[in-house]
């Protein structure tokens, strides 16, 4: 995934833009990076924050990074944000999102009269320089950020960092959001909207679907309306956001209350207690708890002072070992319950997997699973919301493979994730007795939906049902 923060300030913006960026770590992993102008002109940083956090790479920069305006990223991906000299001007350029024709876009770029890439990571173009090249073949910024959203297959949100201001382009169906904040003499645009409130700002307008705005110390003019669609991704809500954000009105912590109450709603498990795997889980849990009248508990801890951020690492195998090391578990908690453990989702199964294993050991007499999402049939071709490279990854679709064969038909995957069909309730049974849970049962769909509060035709389900 990724995240980014932008500030455009008649003072300084060193410290806000420090700050707002560091409140995105959550969203990735790899690199973060910063870019102000100022009387000096533009300057950058990029680190890797693979084994630190994101402050302790950049506290000693922001001498340097001195400016009224900025822009900065987290990313999962491509070191960012990159500095761009063209016949448009000089610009700061961070994306956040996914080019799934990105072989065809450089292609074209070529053949309009681009020269060469400079960036290359893991083997591949830099996404955000391809973005400027496409920015570049038009005749004003405004014109190449709409070629750009126009042109591109799966999703990308684009800040850029000009002389005169920012301009922020929430990607052409505001799957991911862009949210802005305002204080006395400046403005900011963030991708989390807590993001900003501890520095001063109070919310001031989300860009819509599409929408282009240029950001300066005196306001936020549109310079690009929002598109009539949204298809904003609903996984925000159930995983990737801050508990404190907010997207489109409704807040994260909120909704997952809200989840674990329908969830409770449609269930009669005798469970001696509700527990959230840490972190995402947790408010589910609440939620349920307080609909069911179960008590809440915590029956493992994580271990928070060595284990701070979500880093994991590529490997699949230490991945599932450090997601062990952070949970530390309460044996009074544990010994002789009967425990009802709600997860964010299943994904491949195995931590999940692996988790209950640990708390049958440490003596849980029984061990009911409670996804706060449906079944994941289908991996995502809009965000890089996860290291999934293949449908087969997920748990549900090897379970299908096993059952139906190579080729399986849209229709068919559609009766796999209809919660009323048998199909489903085989899958799910096959989950269960692989994961060696006592009982397991995924939160609905419609259920989802209507936990969100928005209208449905406005939210992403592809990686649940195909429709994006």
């Amino acid at each position: 995934m990724g995240g980014f923060f932008g500030v455009a300030s008649k003072s300084s913006c060193s410290l806000d833009l420090f700050f707002g960026v560091d409140y995105h770590s959550h969203l990735g992993t790899k690199r973060g990076g910063m870019a102000v102008y100022g009387p000096g002109g533009f300057h950058r940083s990029i680190h890797n924050i693979e084994n630190s956090p994101f402050r302790t790479k950049f506290e000693h920069d922001l001498d340097e990074l001195e400016g009224n305006l900025g822009i900065g990223c987290i990313s999962d991906s491509d070191p960012q944000p990159l500095l761009i000299q063209s016949h448009l001007g000089s610009y700061a350029i961070t994306t956040v999102g996914k080019i799934n024709n990105q072989e065809s876009l450089v292609r074209e770029a070529y053949e309009n009269g681009h020269i060469h890439f400079m960036e290359m990571s893991g083997g591949k173009i830099n996404s955000s320089e391809l973005v400027a090249a496409m920015i570049n073949q038009r005749s004003s910024l405004v014109e190449g950020l709409l070629y750009a959203q126009e042109k591109i297959e799966g999703s990308m949100t684009i800040l850029l960092l000009t002389p005169e201001g920012i301009y922020a382009s929430r990607d052409r169906l505001g799957r991911t959001p862009v949210i802005i904040g305002k204080k006395e003499g400046a403005y900011c645009a963030a991708f989390e909207s807590f993001a900003y409130l501890n520095l001063g700002y109070t919310d001031h307008s989300e860009l819509g679907p599409g929408e282009i705005a240029l950001i300066t110390p005196e306001g936020v003019e549109c310079l690009s309306k929002p598109g009539q669609e949204m298809k904003i991704c609903t996984f925000l809500w159930t995983y990737y956001g801050y508990p404190t954000s907010t997207y489109e009105g409704v807040n994260v912590e909120q909704m997952r209350y809200n989840c674990g109450k329908m969830l409770a709603q449609r269930d009669n498990v005798a469970a001696d207690s509700v527990a959230g795997v840490p972190d995402s889980g947790i408010a589910h849990a609440i939620g349920y708890s307080t609909e069911s009248g179960i008590p809440f508990t915590r029956p493992f801890i994580k271990y928070t002072p060595t284990w701070p951020r979500s880093f994991m690492p590529q490997n699949q195998k230490q991945r599932n070992l450090i997601a062990k090391m952070k949970l530390i578990p309460v044996d009074g908690l544990i010994r002789n319950k009967k425990l009802l453990l709600i997860d964010d989702s299943i994904v491949r199964g195995t931590q999940l997997g692996e988790t209950t294993d640990f708390l049958y050991q440490s003596g849980a007499k029984e061990v009911h699973v409670r996804p706060a999402c449906p079944p994941l049939l289908h991996a995502c071709p809009y965000l890089n919301f996860s290291r999934s490279t293949s449908n087969l990854d997920l748990i549900t679709r090897r379970i299908i493979k096993d059952r139906e064969g190579d080729n399986v038909s849209s229709e068919l995957l559609d009766d796999y994730a209809n919660p009323d069909s048998q199909n489903y309730k085989e899958m799910v049974e096959e989950i269960r007795k692989k994961l060696n849970f006592t009982t397991l049962a995924f939160h609905r769909l419609d259920d989802l939906k209507e936990s969100v509060g928005i209208s449905p035709c406005k939210l992403c389900t592809h990686c649940w049902n195909g429709k994006g």
